[in-house]
């Protein structure tokens, strides 16, 4: 049987079609970006931003953080929430979904422990450095983050009833849904005062007065791979690279205590 050269060319042309279509394929799989999901306490929002970034250059995988109140934010998780790693602000959270069999076990890790202040505006005429100065008649609100599920919070509440001066502040309590709401309210003049994270205070910003941290409990920070996750080796990768001589350093830097 004889084959046209329009019939012989014809074929080339489908064969090559498909190969190279095949050949697209085979590089949109190789060239697949991994990607981890990050649940993380909102103290956390600048350090693990420039962990991140620098994760991000030396890995090439793609990390999307999730910042909220821890509570909130193990309340996703439990309801199944696709994230891979959850980094708490107070180890009892992470605890908790142990418990539940909802981590990695041998993955939870303290990484750090965090401190409070008193947060106010520069400009302020009202001068507040001690938590007895909330008391002050010209301080008409300081804000919190929510006792309930901010741990950051709880340790303000904690520190204030230990001044014993909780009570006599009811009536001025402005309560955030997490740390940085808190901070927020400072930053736009709603409140005179507040109580923050160390790690979210930049001294361009707001004046801060560290508060003695014998005043309320250690918070413990606890991070862990959630045992969803299908990245569980980028997940523990990720963990070791807070906690090694890349992230140590940057984690200081932003006043959090890392431990040895």
């Amino acid at each position: 049987m004889k084959i046209n050269v329009f019939t012989t060319l014809t074929i080339i042309i489908v064969i090559s079609i498909i190969n190279s279509a095949c050949g697209t394929n085979d590089n949109s799989v190789n060239e697949k970006t991994s990607e981890l999901k990050v649940a993380a306490a909102s103290d956390l929002t600048h350090a693990f931003t420039e962990v991140g970034q620098l994760f991000e250059e030396e890995t090439g995988v793609a990390l999307t953080f999730s910042f909220g109140s821890t509570g909130q934010l193990a309340d996703q998780i439990e309801n199944g929430a696709p994230f891979d790693i959850f980094a708490a602000a107070n180890i009892d959270f992470v605890d908790q979904l142990n418990e539940k069999d909802l981590i990695i076990s041998d993955t939870q890790t303290t990484y750090a422990f965090g401190r409070i202040g008193i947060a106010t505006l520069h400009d302020q005429t009202i001068s507040i450095e001690t938590l007895d100065d909330l008391l002050k008649e010209e301080v008409r609100k300081v804000a919190i983050a929510n006792p309930d599920h901010a741990p950051y919070g709880l340790a303000a509440k904690q520190s204030l009833e230990e001044a014993d001066i909780w009570e006599a502040l009811q009536g001025k309590l402005v309560y955030g849904r997490n740390i940085s709401d808190t901070l927020a309210y400072i930053e736009t003049g709603n409140v005179e005062a507040g109580i923050i994270a160390l790690s979210l205070y930049q001294e361009d910003q707001v004046d801060f007065h560290i508060i003695n941290d014998d005043l309320h409990e250690p918070l413990e920070q606890s991070i862990a791979v959630i045992n969803r996750t299908s990245e569980e080796e980028l997940a523990r990768e990720f963990i070791q690279f807070i906690l090694g001589p890349v992230g140590k350093p940057i984690m200081e830097r932003y006043g959090f205590v890392v431990p040895e």
